[in-house]
């Protein structure tokens, strides 16, 4: 069962084209203990999501070909991950660009660089509204 303040209970996705951001997310969830999975861009993401079902998805915006946005269109159109929460990384922190993110319905966002505390707290936070009840 997922515990939104364990990180041993969690599996990610993590999703970026640039190996040194892709590592650096990889290693600071490892070292909590979460499983981690990794993609190179958003079409080697939707193959992995073919045989994972992950906790949450950190999710770059960046990305030549499929980008993130395009990514999370087709995450949010298939039922088995329609549901799964998106974390955005992003290097920008523009309003637009952080209104835009809400807007598509991505879960959250983390601003690169990661600083580990920021970068563990939003995943926390992002699952604990998912486990909320809806009143």
């Amino acid at each position: 069962m997922v515990n939104s303040d364990e990180p041993t209970t969690w599996e990610a996705l993590i999703v970026d084209d640039n190996t040194d951001n892709l590592n650096i997310a990889a290693q600071l969830l490892s070292f909590q203990g979460t499983e981690v999975h990794t993609a190179q861009g958003g079409e080697a993401a939707l193959r992995v999501l073919e045989t994972v079902t992950p906790t949450f998805i950190l999710l770059d915006l960046s990305m030549p070909g499929l980008d993130g946005w395009q990514t999370l269109e087709k995450i949010r159109a298939d039922p088995k991950t329609a549901s799964t929460p998106v974390i955005a990384l992003t290097g920008h922190t523009m309003d637009e660009e952080l209104s835009r993110i809400k807007e598509v319905g991505f879960n959250g966002h983390i601003t690169k660089p990661y600083l580990m505390a920021n970068f563990l707290k939003c995943i926390k936070d992002v699952l604990s509204k998912m486990e909320a009840p809806i009143e």
